[in-house]
């Protein structure tokens, strides 16, 4: 198993960071890829045609092994989730009676886009509920596969929900939704770069990721994966690089009908930015360095005691088979003071989330023991 690579990181001994599902801290690497790319800036004589293309043919060669996608060309640039989820949208064709299956209580940007497009369609969307008691991880699953039916369209949810990191059988719902027709796509971007994915296991018809969180890459870029389903698609944007032949400037004028093939119609304008792709690529290099099923153990190893106390203590955790180790809810016994846990953690330079009624504890391969140590101590102040 690895050990501690807090050294590749820029993190003070005094703060316990325990809230990579918020943002990641910075790799050394990714900021020196940074600052040497915005240094490139100060002389644009050194930009090259071939730095439009060449960096980004990189970084979707690397985060296609990262996700074990055999055509890079099905990697897409984005600036957001919500605007590869956009592209899903501008694409879905809905029908009246048509339903859009999805968790209750998914992150906004993988439901509002759904909202728009139902009312426009006269389709409904059916959020399934998790259950009210624990486990619920295999209940809600199975709820979940209960929930698809013939007019289903498409499920759209996470590999891991974002708030407590119970687990989704995406390979079960992928068949269930081959069944009746449906698209299945996946917002992982709290579990892709963290937690396995395999997009020839589970072959989603997308699979839309931001790139600062578990990917150990900057803000405002993404990730995205578009199967075949989108091979015809329209783009949520027209820009000039991703018509065909846009790698020859002189031809430029010579307006092209015809976009690039399989993904690259999806990427953001301006998607060579010199500063966030190398950025983004060192990011990948790592993680592919790591290796995710190693993320895994080592967050497993670094909570696994803790969490066994806190259930002695009272608290609500899901079993270890039906949740990700680099993200997990705890949820406070009856009558605990949310509010003085609150105050333990800023007093003690505690950073964890709190979603909803859980206590997201995330988690890295930056973290150590002694951070683990100084947030259980904001625990045992309110559950004696």
């Amino acid at each position: 198993m690895l050990s501690s690579q807090r050294h590749l990181f820029d993190l003070p001994d005094d703060v316990a960071y325990l809230n990579g599902a918020y943002m990641s801290p910075q790799l050394r690497a990714v900021e020196t890829a940074g600052i040497k790319a915005l240094q490139r800036k100060s002389q644009p004589f050194n930009i090259q045609l071939e730095d439009f293309f060449e960096p980004v043919q990189a970084l979707r060669s690397a985060y296609a092994r990262l996700i074990n996608c055999p055509d890079p060309g099905r990697i897409a640039i984005i600036p957001s989730v919500s605007y590869g989820m956009a592209a899903v949208a501008r694409n879905l064709k809905l029908q009246p009676g048509d339903n859009i299956v999805i968790t209750r209580e998914q992150f906004p940007s993988n439901y509002y886009a759904w909202e728009q497009v139902t009312e426009a369609s006269g389709a409904s969307i059916r959020v399934v509920d998790p259950p009210q008691e624990f486990p619920r991880g295999q209940a809600w699953n199975n709820a979940l596969l209960q929930a698809i039916d013939e007019r289903t369209a498409m499920v759209a949810m996470g590999q891991v929900h974002w708030a407590d990191g119970t687990l989704f059988d995406l390979q079960a719902i992928r068949q269930r939704a081959t069944t009746v027709g449906a698209l299945l796509v996946i917002d992982g971007t709290q579990s892709v770069g963290a937690y396995p994915f395999d997009v020839a296991a589970i072959q989603p018809d997308a699979l839309i990721c931001a790139g600062y969180k578990w990917l150990m890459g900057p803000y405002s870029i993404g990730l995205a994966y578009y199967g075949p389903a989108f091979d015809k698609g329209f783009p949520v944007e027209e820009n000039w690089i991703n018509r065909v032949d846009s790698h020859d400037f002189r031809n430029l004028v010579n307006y092209q009908p015809n976009y690039q093939p399989l993904a690259a119609r999806y990427n953001m304008g301006e998607q060579s930015n010199f500063i966030l792709v190398p950025m983004m690529k060192a990011g990948i290099d790592q993680l592919l360095e790591w290796g995710t099923d190693n993320i895994q153990s080592y967050a497993q190893a670094l909570l696994g005691d803790a969490l066994r106390e806190l259930e002695e203590r009272g608290c609500t955790i899901e079993p270890e088979d039906q949740r990700a180790h680099h993200l997990v809810g705890v949820r406070l016994p009856g009558g605990a003071n949310i509010e003085r846990f609150r105050e333990r953690l800023q007093e003690g330079q505690v950073h964890v989330s709190i979603r909803g009624n859980a206590i997201r504890v995330s988690c890295h391969l930056y973290n150590e023991m002694r951070e683990v140590e100084r947030l259980m101590e904001c625990f045992e102040a309110v559950t004696q």
